[in-house]
């Protein structure tokens, strides 16, 4: 009998891949301070190498830090780091050189939370299988909404993007990549006013969510052939304002699409250096696919091998 395979699992939807989250920060000192050593992430070695703007690579996401007043995501980031121990101990060394500032951490049975100089909250994860292969990366960006949005931000993101989606509970989950999210949960809590943060997503469909966005004028730049921008997710229904967050929209065709990134090995230091250990290093390998077809390639290796042995032996 052949083996069932959920097909559904394997569907994205029309976002490809949530790459980075844009933030002001005041003092790249600290920035770097928390996000290189603290965190144990990666400058970017090529691009944006002045001090006015950091890019700070997480797998194949980034963050992208630009100096001015310092903005803070209403919600948290969610990061897969690959040694919950050793991020510990890096964190617990900056208590002192980031003290005066808003730095904090704290452990919880599933995930390390890190809050930057700002305040902004950064959720570190092990590996796990709900984050599929990520072992470093950014698996979602989650964002505080009013009570009741949530199934209007659901069904923007299902008919504008073309987005897979779903409600669970008080939550908006919209697939943004693979084993990427973005997540919009209810609270009751005041949200603070919107500060000019945003995200950026790569789409396969392009020009359909333009159409769609700028038909309800929700189109804020038009950047370049390759990208755009909007801030408003409403409701498709009635066209009520749900929440504001910037999104840049850039095609499949952008140049800087799938570019390849630089992650270094945390653990490496001058004390302890391993020569040919500098880079990061995916963890061990998926477990293997199945593949129906090795039964079949065993037996026509056996069958010429007994062919061999027979015309050795007549000859």
């Amino acid at each position: 009998m052949n083996k069932q395979y959920d097909r559904g699992a394997e569907d994205l939807g029309n976002i490809v891949g949530l790459e980075h989250v844009n933030l002001q920060i005041e003092d790249q000192g600290l920035a770097t301070l928390f996000y290189i050593s603290g965190l144990g992430l990666t400058r970017d070695p090529f691009m944006m190498t002045s001090i006015d703007n950091m890019w700070v690579n997480v797998g194949r996401n980034q963050f992208h830090l630009v100096t001015g007043t310092s903005q803070h995501l209403r919600g948290r980031v969610g990061l897969v780091v690959p040694d919950r121990e050793a991020l510990l101990r890096r964190l617990e060394g900056l208590r002192k050189v980031l003290a005066g500032t808003r730095f904090d951490f704290a452990e919880h049975e599933d995930h390390v939370e890190a809050i930057c100089p700002w305040g902004n909250r950064i959720l570190c994860h092990g590996p796990a299988p709900r984050f599929g292969r990520i072992t470093l990366g950014m698996a979602y960006v989650e964002f505080d909404v009013p009570v009741g949005a949530a199934k209007g931000v659901a069904d923007f993101y299902g008919r504008v993007f073309g987005a897979a989606t779903k409600v669970d509970g008080a939550a908006a989950r919209v697939s943004a990549g693979i084993e990427q999210e973005l997540v919009f949960r209810e609270t009751k809590a005041k949200l603070a006013p919107y500060d000019g943060h945003h995200i950026q997503v790569y789409v396969a469909n392009f020009s359909g969510p333009h159409r769609e966005l700028l038909e309800r004028g929700l189109i804020t730049e038009e950047s370049n052939q390759h990208q755009y921008r909007f801030d408003s997710i409403v409701d498709p229904e009635s066209g009520k304002p749900l929440i504001q967050i910037e999104h840049e929209v850039r095609s499949m065709r952008h140049p800087l699409y799938a570019r390849p990134l630089v992650n270094r090995n945390a653990q490496q230091t001058n004390r302890n250096y391993a020569p040919g250990h500098d880079a990061w290093i995916p963890g061990a390998a998926a477990e293997e696919m199945d593949d129906p077809r090795v039964v079949l390639r065993q037996r026509r290796f056996e069958e010429a091998t007994r062919q061999g042995a027979t015309r050795r032996r007549a000859g």
